[in-house]
């Protein structure tokens, strides 16, 4: 027996070597990022991809029908003289333009929302239950709807009124100084949001402590996010969606995740997404929109500054808008703005697009997850279209579609393999 225990070692060493984990050289040589990354899309069922397609490029045509309603909004309140009315009503009050300037908002915020009511319920209640992706029923979406109209009126107010107070003061400028303005307001919402707005949405608590929560808080110690808690918002009483966010400032850093990614996912998917999330906070991706954006606006608002007298003088006359610094002429003022970002949309569209690519390359090296990273993008694929034509990605796409994800992941995991080949270091 002896004489066949060498041979069946020896024959045992080499298949343990070529079946091994350990052995990468026959993975690397075999591994094609490009057949990955179609082996993955190929998974999705048909049926599952129609229906996001659908739900997807409907979404083309909600980008359209959005801005018409916009204008249809202004049209009503202009035509019947409501926003002159509101104005009139806020300036008996009191004799300060700051505070009459925010009641008319105030009042402008209400009848939009009374005349965008359709829309919204349409949009953003009915179509989503439509394709599986919304779990309330009504009247706790209503309810957040109006707590959204509240914020609103406190936060969004006050940047209006004091725009206005610009526009008055600089007539000719008002455009740059009114940028600066939104920036800054950009960035203050960031920094209160974790803690004052979206806890009025959903509830946080505390994760569990686990494999889960042990391997979020060391990657983020390594990345340098200051944060030692990891917290789960309950956001599956609303929706089936995913999501994770790091954010916050000066004390107010959160990281957290919904019960949707954290029991519809696997480990290495959940490192992946909030390896993304990580990168936002710890490369500062997100203030840095805020200097891309604060340009888009200022051309908005230049697009405005000389707009408005031309479409006043022309459709104007009954209106009751004295002129652009006239509070009442809000409606058409937002008529434009939105008119501009619909023509706008590729540009927008590509700026947060390359923001989230960024944090998708730093995410692959943070978390070390490649199939983790695809096959969380096959989930957000329920509801984005994941493989479309490089002209509806420029065009519609604020996040790099599930085929750039996942070949992203593949190329990253086929350059890692390559590197740790001994045969090529």
């Amino acid at each position: 027996m002896k004489k066949f225990i060498a041979p069946f070692i020896l024959i045992s060493l080499i298949l343990g070597f070529f079946l091994s984990p350990d052995a990468p050289a026959l993975a690397q040589e075999s591994f094609d990022a490009d057949a990955a990354t179609e082996a993955y899309l190929a998974s999705v069922p048909a049926d599952q991809r129609e229906r996001s397609d659908s739900y997807f490029e409907g979404g083309y045509w909600l980008i359209l029908w959005g801005t018409i309603y916009s204008i249809f909004a202004a049209w009503v309140l202009l035509k019947f003289r409501i926003s002159d009315k509101m104005r009139t009503w806020a300036e008996k009050l009191t004799r300060f333009k700051f505070i009459h300037n925010y009641l008319y908002v105030v009042q402008y915020l209400i009848a939009g929302f009374i005349i965008g009511f359709p829309w919204s319920v349409y949009a953003g209640f009915f179509r989503e239950h439509q394709y599986g992706l919304a779990n309330q029923t009504f009247g706790p979406w209503f309810s957040e709807q109006l707590t959204g109209l509240v914020i609103s009126m406190i936060l969004f107010a006050l940047l209006v009124a004091g725009l206005y107070i610009l526009i008055n003061k600089a007539r000719k400028t008002w455009w740059l100084w009114g940028a600066a303005m939104t920036g800054i307001f950009m960035v203050f919402v960031l920094v209160i949001s974790p803690v004052y707005i979206e806890p009025l949405f959903n509830t946080y608590t505390p994760m569990e402590e686990g494999q889960t929560r042990d391997e979020i808080l060391s990657m983020a110690r390594a990345n340098g996010v200051p944060a030692d808690e990891v917290y789960v918002a309950d956001e599956s009483e609303q929706s089936t969606r995913i999501s994770a966010n790091v954010s916050g400032a000066f004390g107010t850093t959160r990281i957290a995740l919904n019960d949707n990614l954290l029991n519809g996912a696997s480990l290495a998917e959940i490192k992946a997404v909030m390896g993304h999330e990580v990168a936002h906070f710890v490369t500062n991706l997100i203030m840095v929109l805020v200097i891309p954006f604060g340009l888009v606006i200022m051309a908005g608002f230049a697009f405005v500054n000389f707009s408005f007298p031309r479409v006043l003088k022309k459709y104007g006359k009954n209106w009751g808008v004295r002129d652009i610094a006239d509070p009442a002429g809000l409606p058409l003022f937002a008529a434009l703005i939105s008119v501009f970002f619909f023509i706008m949309t590729p540009v927008t569209n590509t700026i947060i697009r390359e923001n989230e690519r960024m944090a998708d390359i730093y995410g692959l090296n943070a978390a070390q997850e490649p199939d983790g990273f695809a096959t969380i993008a096959l989930k957000l694929g329920e509801y984005r279209k994941l493989d479309p034509t490089p002209l509806e990605e420029f065009i519609f796409f604020d996040h790099p579609s599930g085929r750039s994800r996942i070949q992203m992941s593949m190329d990253w995991k086929a350059e890692n393999l390559a590197q740790e080949d001994p045969a090529n270091p």
